[in-house]
């Protein structure tokens, strides 16, 4: 049975493969399950100004959520989840918003993939990461499988003279006494047209898995567009 009930956009030139199969008959007999499928993940990095953000410098704080469940379990991250079967990537990633902290209607902006086959010990887990801003006050009130939601203070430093370049990520929490950090090394393609950056996490503390690359790089990227 066909995953999806419109098949016009995928007629092609509507001639017969080389087993004799029209597009309805292959379908009949294909199975999604002849290969070990990926599960796909969002990962949405929500960052707050207290004033009107128009320079990079001004004071941010990222939303983070504390694992209630393994693995990471106590550790901080990024609010996200599992996408539906039947679900955008961006449907997916407000629904996990909202789910874990409760916040709904945010713009996101799609970043990019994290892929390592070794970042989830469940399941070979591939995510997508988002970028929101909020200006001012917002309420946050953790659910699902989130312990707690919390607004982190960020500080975000590059080691001077170092190749490749490493950043540190500092996060903390004033009335909580929470203070989380990453250490990560980042890869820069040295080709003109085809640009590309690769993030090692070198260090981190409470700060689950690869989190702290996903922040980084959501920072780094607004830092750009500023």
């Amino acid at each position: 049975m066909a995953f999806l009930t419109n098949l016009h956009p995928f007629y092609g030139t509507g001639e017969r493969n080389q087993a004799g199969e029209t597009l309805e008959e292959f379908l009949a007999s294909y199975n999604p399950k002849r290969y070990d499928c990926p599960s796909n993940t969002t990962d949405i990095v929500v960052l707050r100004c207290r004033e009107p953000l128009t320079r990079w410098g001004q004071p941010l704080e990222v939303l983070l959520i504390k694992r209630g469940n393994h693995p990471s379990i106590g550790c901080w991250a990024t609010p996200g989840g599992f996408v539906e079967l039947r679900e955008d990537l961006e449907a997916g990633a407000a629904r996990e918003l909202e789910e874990e902290t409760g916040i709904r209607g945010l713009p996101l902006k799609q970043l990019t993939t994290w892929g390592a086959y070794d970042r989830d010990p469940r399941w070979r887990v591939i995510t997508t990461s988002f970028l929101a801003l909020v200006e001012g006050d917002i309420p946050v009130k953790a659910g699902d499988d989130a312990a707690d939601a919390l607004w982190f203070q960020v500080s975000l430093t590059q080691d001077p003279k170092t190749s490749p370049e490493i950043w540190r990520l500092g996060l903390y929490h004033e009335k909580r006494d929470i203070s989380l950090s990453a250490q990560i090394q980042i890869c820069r393609s040295s080709h003109p047209l085809l640009s590309q950056e690769r993030y090692h996490l070198l260090a981190s503390q409470g700060i689950a898995v690869d989190h702290g690359c996903i922040i980084t790089q959501a920072l780094l990227d607004l830092k750009r567009a500023m």
